[in-house]
């Protein structure tokens, strides 16, 4: 069974046939209000779904704690590839990692999976570029050190 809104560890993304290089993930149903006309899920649901991944991710890299002496994030590039249809109902797993960065900004890429043991069924990918930026005033924000250490060890 899944629990929503709790970050999934490796192991446990394995056991709902999730493959590697991910280790970090989360899951959720697919509401009503995300469904279409056309009676699957809309394509801007993804990039929601992508942003309320990125939160606890980047928590748990230690990039930033969201308080009033963080960084501003700011989405500098993002896409979706849609690869199945997803309906009202479903349960999804978010799953996300940084594959690249620099001194103030990184890029993560993202998948979407219908979890099954046998094997999950990736529906959507994604990638986003993420600036950091000085909270009060120009310029930009260095990954904290801390961060930089959990992109490359995660």
């Amino acid at each position: 069974m899944l629990t929503y809104h709790t970050p999934i560890d490796a192991p446990d993304l394995r056991a709902l046939g999730i493959p590697e290089p991910w280790s970090f993930g989360l899951a959720d149903r697919v509401r009503f209000a995300e469904i279409d006309a056309l009676g699957h899920v809309n394509n801007t649901a993804y990039m929601t779904w992508f942003e309320s991944f990125r939160l606890p991710y980047l928590k748990a890299r230690q990039v930033t704690d969201y308080g009033p002496e963080s960084p501003r994030l700011v989405i500098k590039r993002a896409s979706v590839d849609y690869r199945a249809e997803m309906f009202n109902g479903m349960d999804y797993v978010v799953t996300g990692r940084t594959w690249a960065f620099r001194t103030t900004s990184f890029t993560m890429e993202f998948a979407v999976w219908l979890p099954d043991p046998s094997g999950a069924t990736c529906t959507a990918t994604g990638e986003a570029i993420i600036v950091l930026l000085n909270r009060d005033g120009p310029g930009r924000y260095p990954i904290p050190e801390a961060g930089r250490t959990a992109f490359k060890t995660h």
